[in-house]
């Protein structure tokens, strides 16, 4: 894949797809804005090298059809008062607003899953999105697992990496590929998306030096499918809860002391109900363990991210994945169709340049 500094960007009309998919209060409001400020370096650089900017993402799950409470005005206000300018929203089919761009303003088209084509993957609606661009950043890690027309631009356009998805990579990479041993990984939240998850454990599990540690959700469903996990000695199932909804004591020490050891620790997913403080107590304590162990520390998935932020100790990671599933599955050594895409267009374009 290429990066952007392999691009002279300077009066080039840039597509940008981003992951603005933030939480909403009942008024609209912005509940976090984690997933903003990650890309808001991408927007940096694009500005300092002279590119007029066409941002485009998804908010929530609109269901192919336009309802305004999901609308990404709040998303272009963020981002106008980061950037001190204007940002025009504009409808996707009205190419004023991307005609703006060529006057220097950046523009945020409208919620790309109000139009069905969006997830339906249909290469017609990638083919117009490509139209508004000379070059397509992917900056959406987070939504790269998924087969959407937004990630099918690279068959159209000369594509790149963003600065996120750049970090994303190398850093997941370095923990898929390459971690320093012994490496811990703890597995939380609830069971949906097991599968997913049973993937991931299956993976770390067939290297060296690692340990599985689950939170008791996820423990519960593993051992109602009759896995087998629990015969590892690489997965450690916890022992004791607080009323079901935290990890208790006795496995709270065993998991810190797991941590200790650890050179490489990943986490997804809170170990308890976060939203209640007395029921926080074990995902905080492990969030403390693992900043205080110094080892290379991966965390993602939204509630773990906004649990870390919320705390203030997420600048205390190496890295946080703005991905759930997309992480989950990219460390599961699965392909991600948003990646593949512009892998498969930078091949063919070096095949014609032969």
């Amino acid at each position: 894949m290429k990066k952007l500094n392999d691009f002279n960007l300077k009066g080039k009309k840039v597509l940008v797809r981003c992951d603005f998919n933030v939480p909403l209060d009942k008024r609209g409001y912005i509940l976090d804005d984690f997933k903003i400020r990650q890309t808001l370096p991408t927007i940096k650089y694009l500005l300092k090298q002279g590119a007029r900017i066409i941002l485009m993402s998804h908010l929530g799950n609109p269901g192919g059809r336009i309802n305004a409470k999901l609308s990404l005005k709040p998303v272009a206000k963020n981002i106008a008062k980061s950037f001190k300018t204007k940002v025009f929203l504009q409808k996707f089919y009205k190419e004023k607003g991307v005609k703006a761009a060529l006057l220097g303003e950046m523009v945020l088209l409208e919620n790309l899953r109000f139009y069905p084509e969006e997830e339906q993957g249909k290469e017609s609606f990638a083919r117009k999105l490509a139209s508004f661009g000379d070059v397509y950043v992917n900056d959406a890690f987070a939504v790269c697992h998924r087969s959407h027309a937004s990630l099918l631009v690279p068959k159209f356009l000369p594509s790149a990496v963003g600065l996120l998805l750049e970090k994303e990579l190398s850093s997941l990479g370095e923990l898929r590929d390459n971690p320093q041993k012994p490496l811990v990984v703890v597995l939380g939240g609830n069971p949906k998306g097991i599968e997913t998850k049973i993937k991931l454990i299956r993976k770390m599990t067939q290297k060296s030096k690692t340990t599985v540690l689950l939170g008791n959700l996820i423990a519960d469903e593993l051992s109602r499918r009759r896995l087998g996990f629990w015969q590892s000695k690489k997965v450690v199932f916890p022992i004791d809860s607080v009323e079901g909804l935290d990890i208790g004591p006795k496995t709270l020490k065993i998991f810190k002391e797991k941590i200790s050891q650890a050179k490489t620790i990943f986490w997804s997913g809170p170990l308890g109900k976060i939203e209640e403080k007395r029921f926080a107590r074990g995902s905080f304590s492990i969030a403390k363990a693992i900043i205080k162990s110094h080892a290379f520390s991966v965390a993602g998935g939204g509630e773990t991210s906004w649990f870390l932020n919320k705390e203030g100790l997420a600048k205390e990671f190496s890295h946080i994945s703005t991905g759930g599933d997309a992480m989950l599955l990219f460390l599961a050594g699965e392909k991600l169709p948003g990646l593949v895409h512009s892998v498969q267009r930078l091949a063919s374009r070096k095949m014609t340049r032969r």
